[in-house]
């Protein structure tokens, strides 16, 4: 298929304005054009039973969380939320609009988790509060949803990493995770394969400044094959969660993903591939500019409450 009219439109404007250099601007400085240029794309987010900013206290740290209950609330399971920004932009308010939407079309409660971001608090921080989010929450649903249930852990892009790095963290530990979900995940930093280089310049993602935020991200740590840096690394998947795999067909991310897929296979995680045909990465936070895109979350709420319905 070919890239979707509405997106190809999008892109158009986007490289008219010159998202293909890199700017430079600080850290603080991007994340406020991210946050404004999200914001703007979600200008009448879905309405819910409840939106409530909580906190996680991990250690010896304070997370800000936002917990999400739609209307409608079936009470099947809680979803865990970890928003995609390369490791160094993001938070709560660039992924408000998507969580609503997300939340709604399950009828399920969300929490949305604003992990620490690089170059301040360079790897393994993010993945640290993943992990310990995750387990605070997965132990104590109760606290937050007035009922014990079993949990899903989702991410976009690199809070997809971070899902899936902390999906196989607390495989053993004691609750349920039903599912984990992993919207065109990031999955290393090496972006060797075909997709990368037919992809990785001209639709959005860009090779280039993905490589600079991964170098924000690692810092001084070096060891690739870290399965915390690349989970496509793992030696040892088995007993991880049922999992589902978004992919783009124009991300560079693409081939990326469907290996995680494979080696997920290959433990006998049973996987279930969506794959959104004519887009490209970073697809679902587009909001009013992409509608049509959006059908892919009713696709992705059927499937979690097969599984979440398998897991009860």
């Amino acid at each position: 298929m070919a890239l979707h009219p509405e997106l190809q439109a999008v892109l158009d404007e986007m490289y008219r304005s010159g998202v293909d250099e890199p700017t430079p601007i600080s850290f603080v400085d991007r994340r406020r054009a991210h946050r404004e240029m999200c914001l703007s794309l979600w200008p009448s987010p879905a309405v819910m039973s409840e939106v409530r900013d909580v906190q996680l206290e991990i250690d010896d740290r304070t997370l800000n969380a936002r917990l999400y209950v739609p209307p409608g609330d079936e009470g099947l399971a809680l979803m865990v939320y970890f928003h995609g920004g390369a490791f160094v932009v993001g938070d709560l308010d660039t992924h408000d609009g998507l969580c609503r939407r997300l939340s709604a079309v399950t009828k399920m409660p969300l929490i949305s988790v604003e992990y620490r971001l690089a170059p301040e608090s360079p790897f393994p921080a993010g993945v640290d509060d993943a992990i310990g989010a995750v387990r605070q929450i997965g132990s104590r649903t109760a606290q937050f949803v007035g009922r014990d249930v079993p949990i899903i852990i989702i991410g976009d892009s690199a809070g997809a990493t971070l899902a899936a790095v902390a999906a196989t963290a607390t495989r053993d530990d004691d609750f349920s995770v039903a599912a984990q979900v992993l919207i065109y995940p990031t999955l290393g930093p090496e972006m060797v394969t075909e997709s990368s280089h037919k992809y990785g310049k001209g639709f959005m993602l860009e090779n280039d400044q993905l490589r600079r935020d991964y170098e924000a991200y690692l810092g001084d740590f070096t060891n690739h094959i870290d399965q915390r840096v690349s989970p496509l690394m793992s030696m040892d998947l088995a007993d991880s969660p049922p999992a589902i795999v978004v992919v783009a067909q124009y991300d560079p991310l693409r081939d990326e993903a469907l290996a995680y897929a494979g080696l997920l296979e290959h433990f006998d995680t049973p996987v279930e591939i969506l794959e959104a045909e004519g887009m490209v990465h970073g697809f679902l936070i587009l909001g009013i500019a992409l509608p049509s895109a959006l059908a892919i979350l009713d696709d992705l709420a059927a499937h979690l409450h097969r599984l979440v319905e398998a897991a009860s």
